[in-house]
């Protein structure tokens, strides 16, 4: 089982990638459009979604609680996705949340400028200004998005196993490097190692999303991380008491693990709205 990831430009064929590749593997292709159906059927308002979803949030957006409130819920769907196996995520940051994983393979997908303008006037019948314009504003905002969600340049290409230039190559060629990628790289020890580690991730993110969602508390950045046998909470609270409260509750949750708190308590922080 092996958890492929794609990053990609617009224009640059990575769902047309995607699409060939899981047919070859016969893995599932987890589209854009269901993980947005994920993250909804999570909780997150569909009518918030338009604001984060792969875009830079603005001002006031990247202020709201429902910006803590997306990540959590985008991370869960992601985590949950991964867990079922054999499938391929596309954007949504997927490359940086599954990165621990033993058994991932994460793909860049890119082209040179004048090959994605004459992609995207083929497509959609648009000048080379409109096509222009589409490519910008797709850089920037998924360019905003990664960095304000995940503090990291989506175009680095050490983040990736494999970047791929689609002016070069086609999709039955790039799909058959993914393939034997993934046939001579996963092991089975891999695997396994996967497994574990993606319970380990889900886990954690399931005790942030009942701490955050179901017991209301309001620590802001709330992160789990699992070692071992311990827990150990990342955040920033207004209060001792509070994060007390998170570590008494997470006992409660998680009994078999000791839980500790590395929450910054900020008595002056003022919480989102």
């Amino acid at each position: 089982m092996a958890i492929i990831t794609i990053s990609r430009q617009v224009a640059a064929l990575g769902d047309e990638i995607a699409a060939a590749t899981a047919e070859k593997l016969h893995y599932r292709f987890i589209n854009r459009k269901e993980i947005e159906k994920r993250i909804i059927d999570l909780g997150f308002p569909a009518e918030n979604l338009k604001k984060y979803d792969e875009r830079k949030p603005g001002f006031f957006a990247s202020l709201a609680k429902d910006r803590d409130e997306y990540i959590d819920y985008l991370q869960t769907a992601i985590l949950e996705a991964a867990s079922e196996g054999n499938c391929i995520l596309i954007g949504r940051g997927s490359f940086i949340i599954l990165e621990e994983l033993p058994n991932l393979v994460a793909l860049r997908f890119v082209a040179k400028d004048p090959v994605r303008v004459e992609r995207l006037m083929k497509e959609f019948s648009w000048d080379e200004k409109q096509a222009r314009q589409r490519i910008t504003e797709s850089d920037t905002n998924r360019l905003g998005f990664h960095k304000s969600f995940f503090n990291l340049e989506n175009e680095e290409p050490s983040h990736f196993h494999l970047v791929m230039n689609t002016g070069f190559l086609d999709i039955e060629t790039a799909s058959n490097i993914i393939t034997n990628t993934v046939h001579s790289y996963i092991t089975a020890q891999k695997e396994d190692d996967g497994k574990a580690k993606l319970s380990e991730l889900l886990k954690a993110q399931r005790l942030v999303d009942t701490l955050v969602f179901e017991y209301k508390l309001n620590i802001n950045f709330l992160h789990a991380f699992i070692n071992g046998k311990t827990v150990t909470l990342h955040g920033v609270a207004d209060s001792t008491a509070l994060a007390e409260k998170a570590v008494a509750i997470s006992s409660k949750i998680l009994p078999e693990y000791k839980i500790e708190s590395v929450i910054s308590i900020v008595q002056d922080f003022k919480a989102y709205p």
